[in-house]
């Protein structure tokens, strides 16, 4: 989900890679560090702690820049070693042991050590973790730390996954405190200034372990709509935009020499979600009428124009185990209408869509009640503030239907969760879940998610709207900057301003 809701899982690529390829950035500066780099974004934190409902923000923002994991994701999705020098699995595949790399150090100048790593996935797994991730590292039974620079980890079963989750587990000084508005992690920045509502700084760190940062820090600037964010480029008060909101708005960009305009790859999906245990959304037919009653061609156009994919499903083309599934819940009104006769609901029904208050949603919503009411069904709109969607539908499940983006690869994994917050539950889904999740093999692992992904989509499970574009637009100046939306994380330190 994209504003309030880092969620993803998947599967370990690569094991230990060297450390001039995992320390963040690959080479020196070849002239003088003294250029900031002023990034836009409508993204700002809830606080700063990913543990606590910190939303997108604070990924975008700190993952990566201010916080490490043991493994590192790259902007094209592959695991490398990153706080963790290498690893090994016993044969029985329940027993993982790290071995961390030497010489660094907290941003408050203590030395890291095993203690941190195991209180920080503990912090991640603890009972009042708000983090997505949790659910994906349940299968961690223990932890021994028998020395400071060893971490074991012990398993209640195999996973075939844990490096991959552990690269979403940033690394915190134990000793840390107040985390929501502090930091005290090991990478290439340190937290400046944050401006609630305005904007948050990172200073490069002259502590840092690894490859410095090639330029002098970043701000990360918030706007509260698109059009602001693209004033604030075309005047030179920023100098890239994370992810454009605005595609009406490209041709300022498309045909002007000062900037670059690039269409990466995104990971992020809009979902239409249903709450699953109530009426009538606990029919598969009601599911499956409303995901064909919804033109969802029409609406990627009128939200994104040429740009954004239909998928049908929660995976991504970018994920192993994609497949194109558009056609298995077709727009359709006269089956729409047939399958809500079935279901009983044949003079339709009245639902509220519980939608978050920014881009695109409240336009979306509007098209959704439209194309809804040609088959008898009444939307009533609640539009709500990202808190309010967090604690109201992820955390107390009190919700009919929303609508919300989830930005993670590989998070196919959640339908098979039975208590995730859109109530999703076919124990089929959740046995080939935790066997692909104890698969031997990638190619097993990947043959059974193709097999969840297609049932989910026939039990139309949610109605995956679309697959957002990925369009970053930057002063032509810029060179270094993440180009692909994966799992909102923006890689701020290979940056250089001309």
């Amino acid at each position: 989900m994209k504003k309030k809701l880092g969620l993803a899982t998947g599967v370990a690529l690569v094991a230990a890679l060297a450390l001039a390829a995992c320390s963040g950035t690959s080479t020196s500066p070849t002239k003088p560090v003294s250029a900031t780099i002023n990034i836009g974004s409508v993204y700002e934190p809830q606080n700063l702690d990913n543990t606590a409902g910190g939303g997108q923000g604070v990924t975008e923002a700190l993952n990566g820049n201010v916080y490490e994991g043991l493994f590192r994701l790259t902007d094209s999705g592959k695991v490398q070693n990153l706080l963790a020098s290498s690893y090994t699995k016993s044969s029985d595949g329940l027993t993982y042991t790290f071995t961390l790399r030497s010489g660094v150090t907290f941003h408050s100048g203590d030395k890291l050590t095993s203690k941190d790593v195991k209180y920080s996935i503990d912090k991640v797994t603890a009972a009042d973790s708000q983090s997505a991730r949790k659910s994906s590292l349940t299968v961690i039974k223990s932890i021994d730390t028998p020395d400071d620079a060893t971490v074991v980890v012990h398993l209640s079963s195999r996973s075939i996954s844990l490096p991959y989750n552990l690269s979403y587990v940033w690394i915190i000084d134990h000793s840390a405190k107040n985390l929501k508005t502090s930091e005290d992690g090991t990478g290439p920045y340190e937290l400046g200034t944050w401006k609630h509502g305005s904007s948050l700084s990172l200073d490069r760190s002259s502590k840092y372990w690894g490859t410095p940062a090639k330029n002098a820090g970043v701000v990360f600037h918030y706007y509260s709509d698109a059009t602001a964010l693209n004033n604030a480029l075309l005047t030179n008060a920023v100098d890239v935009v994370t992810s454009e909101q605005s595609p009406d708005a490209l041709t300022q960009f498309t045909g002007n020499a000062s900037y670059k305009v690039t269409d990466g790859k995104s990971t992020t999906k809009l979902l239409l979600a249903f709450n699953d245990k109530v009426a009538p959304f606990d029919k598969v037919e009601v599911r499956k009428a409303i995901t064909s009653a919804i033109d969802n061609k029409k609406l990627l156009a009128s939200i994104w124009g040429k740009y954004g994919t239909l998928i049908g499903s929660m995976v991504p083309p970018t994920d192993p185990w994609y497949e194109n599934l558009t056609k298995v819940n077709p727009y359709d009104v006269t089956l729409a209408k047939k399958e809500l006769a079935e279901a009983g609901y044949a003079k339709g029904f009245t639902f509220t869509l519980d939608t978050p208050n920014y881009d695109p949603h409240p336009a979306a919503a509007q098209i959704i009640k439209s194309d809804l009411a040609k088959v008898g069904i009444t939307v009533k709109i609640n539009i709500i503030t990202p808190d309010t969607w967090y604690s109201k539908v992820y955390q107390a499940h009190d919700f009919e239907a929303t609508m919300q983006e989830h930005v993670n690869d590989r998070d196919v994994v959640f339908y098979g969760n039975p208590d995730f917050y859109w109530g999703y539950d076919n124990p089929k889904v959740t046995a080939w879940v935790k066997e692909a999740e104890e698969a031997q093999t990638t190619a097993g692992q990947t043959a059974l998610l193709k097999k969840v992904n297609t049932q989910i989509a026939d039990d139309a499970a949610s109605d995956w709207l679309y697959l957002y574009p990925q369009i970053v637009v930057a002063s032509s100046k810029l060179s270094g900057y993440p180009v692909n939306g994966l799992n909102s994380q923006f890689y701020a330190y290979d940056i250089v301003k001309k």
